[in-house]
């Protein structure tokens, strides 16, 4: 297994995918696609932009006496708004994160009221997460756990010096109910544990009238795998044979479409008539193709309703009737239906 140490003093466990935010690419005020802005409190909106400062290179100088500096983009909150209960937050929607480390580089610029940076994570609304977060004005570094909108009277943190004006790294690591939290290269306090947030979305975070940079954020994770996909790979482990495995279900807007699949890129097709008839009148259908036989049944939950419609793709043999195909098909779907006992296994 692959450790990713993130020049700490100790290392974290490797999660197995890797996202990283390059604003060095993006030209200034430029948009970012999957990010929106949120602001928890009042105040008004924030300013999210991509500028270009002197930051610390990615690449090790060449020499000892080489600067380690270069102009690069950013992501800076550049609004100073003075209103003390006022959170601004820019949250990725690309993905959501379950187990991960997620690091950044900041820099505190400016703020009266507030001079501030941190890190949203697990994320489910403007008003339920977790931050850690770190006040140069304050001097201290401080964890919340946001539920309703509502912050504890009596944060967990300790005090530290975190100076304006000069870069540094925060860092959080999610395993599970544990929560890690490191600033330039130490860990700054006990590991946590809550469940209260089990997954959610990653973003950035300031106060009130600071204006923070970000740069170099990078997350190392471990990709969530929805049950129902975790469904078909458990049955493509005990039966290799079949040539082809996808799991329909209807949306939320009424369309049938792929929810899992043996092959990825069919995850969100939309489904034929086969998959919504076998979903809407449990009706079994039977097709050929070159050497293969396509069958599509319903799944049914442990009421005997119907939650999901499965099309296999067999290969054929000589001589082989639809019956013998159906037959093949309704074993494969009886070990579907030991594993997967309520539209909810699907779903998680």
């Amino acid at each position: 297994m692959r450790i990713f140490v993130l020049c700490f003093l100790f290392a974290w466990r490797a999660a197995g995918a890797e996202l990283q935010f390059g604003f060095s690419g993006l030209a200034s005020n430029s948009p970012l696609a999957k990010f929106h802005a949120e602001v928890l409190g009042g105040g008004g909106p924030a300013d999210w932009k991509i500028i270009e400062v002197e930051a610390p290179s990615a690449f090790a100088p060449l020499t000892d006496r080489a600067p380690n500096v270069s102009r690069q983009g950013v992501l800076a909150q550049l609004s100073q708004n003075p209103t003390d209960e006022r959170f601004p937050m820019f949250v990725y929607d690309g993905e959501k994160f379950r187990d991960f480390t997620f690091k950044t580089k900041f820099k505190i610029a400016s703020g009266v009221v507030e001079q501030m940076a941190g890190l949203v994570f697990r994320f489910q609304n403007a008003s339920n997460f977790y931050v850690t977060r770190v006040s140069a004005l304050g001097k201290n570094i401080r964890f919340y756990k946001v539920v309703n909108g509502e912050r504890p009277r009596d944060p967990i943190g300790v005090a530290c010096n975190v100076a304006p004006g000069a870069w540094h790294e925060l860092v959080v690591h999610c395993e599970g109910t544990h929560i890690t939290i490191g600033l330039d290269g130490a860990p700054v306090m006990p590991t946590l544990e809550d469940m209260t947030f089990t997954e959610g979305s990653l973003g950035f975070w300031t106060k009130s009238d600071a204006v923070t940079y970000f740069a170099d954020a990078d997350i190392n994770y471990t990709p969530i795998i929805p049950a129902a996909q975790t469904l078909v790979n458990t049955v493509l482990d005990q039966q290799p044979r079949v040539l082809g495995l996808d799991i329909y279900a209807t949306g939320t807007n009424g369309v049938v479409s792929v929810l899992a699949s043996k092959e990825p890129e069919n995850i969100g097709k939309p489904g034929t008539d086969a998959e919504t008839g076998a979903i809407r009148d449990g009706t079994a259908y039977f097709g050929r193709e070159s050497g293969a036989v396509l069958v599509t049944l319903p799944l049914h939950d442990r009421n005997g309703e119907t939650i999901a419609a499965v099309r296999f793709k067999l290969r054929s043999f000589l001589g082989e009737t639809q019956d013998n195909a159906v037959g093949r098909a309704m074993l494969l779907m009886k070990l579907m239906q030991t594993l997967c006992t309520s539209a909810d296994d699907l779903r998680k």
